[in-house]
């Protein structure tokens, strides 16, 4: 979930923070950063709940009690006094961060089906060499003739799992 008007976070600008939330206060924090103009990034991944022999839709954070936002100094203060975070992580390496973030983006505007992963597990670094999801990169943790991969947020130790086909993967050099 971006701005309206936003195509992609790529189109946001300033210093890219973290926002550890209150409990499940993820969707209320982004519609206060939305009311005040601040960018953000808050990537939610649909869900089937059955309540009462009824089919439930619902939008749930992939990545519960975080949502990433941008802007400058004055835009965290005002973050901080929505009384809705505990605190913010500043992003060390923003390129990183913005580049992880992005490949979430990505996938999710194509409809994969990601559940969250924590712990993200050592293994071979890939690269998807064609399809919709090119040039993203992630951990491989599990091989078959569907493969999962991870990506990862570095910044939380935090990621997501997606099921791709394995002849799509490409082992990237030195990693």
């Amino acid at each position: 979930m971006v701005p309206p008007g936003v195509s992609s976070i790529t189109e946001l600008s300033g210093k890219w923070w973290i926002a550890h939330t209150k409990s499940r206060f993820e969707k209320a924090f982004a519609r206060d950063l939305l009311y005040r103009g601040i960018g953000y990034f808050l990537p939610l991944v649909q869900r089937v709940k059955v309540v009462g022999g009824k089919k439930r839709h619902t939008f749930l954070p992939l990545f519960p009690s975080y949502v990433f936002f941008c802007g400058d100094e004055e835009s965290r203060m005002i973050a901080m006094k929505t009384n809705r975070i505990c605190q913010t992580i500043e992003a060390t390496d923003q390129d990183k961060l913005l580049s992880e973030c992005v490949a979430i983006e990505r996938t999710l505007i194509h409809g994969a089906d990601l559940d969250p992963y924590q712990g993200v597990s050592v293994g071979q670094r890939c690269r998807v060499i064609a399809g919709p999801f090119r040039d993203i990169e992630g951990t491989v943790i599990q091989r078959g003739v569907r493969s999962r991969i991870v990506l990862e947020i570095g910044a939380l130790g935090m990621g997501a799992s997606l099921e791709i086909e394995a002849d799509l993967l490409e082992p990237i050099p030195g990693c």
